[in-house]
């Protein structure tokens, strides 16, 4: 699941860098132009045009998306403590397995409100879903006590987290690679 969800944010973060095939392969480094045996992941959708975001605003996204699903930002908690890094952020609560993958979806659709561009490489829409916006990547997921070992947890919860980064790797060439995940 670790892997999955690094593969997902990688992604995201590089989607002309990173593609995941029909069958599980997952592409590094140039771009799939013709599919070896099978076709290739969907193009990602443009980012619309939108001025950079600080971290601020980035940490005011959170909140307004964790809102949006009906939960107080404060019964989480600050995965990043403010003004400790301008490039990283986040937000975690424990809540029950239960409610957690209607309180992702709704996060989720707040943040496509919000004008968030879903990522179509490699989440998954009961696990994980990746977004871009302003130069950062949202990263928003759930993590039960097998993805997360925790002495915290108990059988029915999980972890419910938004990860963002703000990352400027478009100009790193990748050397091209392939894996395969099951």
């Amino acid at each position: 699941m670790a892997a999955t969800l690094i593969v997902s944010l990688a992604a995201v973060v590089l989607p002309d860098q990173v593609q995941i095939d029909d069958d599980g392969r997952v592409h590094l480094g140039a771009s799939l132009s013709k599919p070896s045996g099978s076709a290739s992941a969907p193009a990602p959708e443009p980012e619309p045009t939108s001025p950079p975001l600080t971290r601020d605003e980035v940490d005011e996204v959170i909140r307004t998306a964790v809102r949006a699903a009906g939960l107080d930002p404060e019964q989480g908690k600050s995965t990043v403590p403010a003004g400790s890094n301008l490039n990283r952020t986040g937000w975690v609560a424990v809540r029950e397995k239960a409610a957690a993958q209607s309180e992702m979806k709704a996060i989720c659709a707040d943040l496509e409100r919000q004008g968030w561009v879903l990522n179509p490489n490699g989440d998954s829409a009961d696990a994980s879903r990746s977004y871009k916006r302003g130069g950062w990547y949202l990263l928003v997921s759930t993590r039960g006590k097998t993805q997360a070992p925790s002495n915290t947890l108990s059988d029915s919860q999980t972890y419910l987290t938004m990860t963002g980064l703000q990352l400027n790797l478009s100009d790193i060439p990748l050397p091209e690679v392939t894996v395969r995940m099951r």
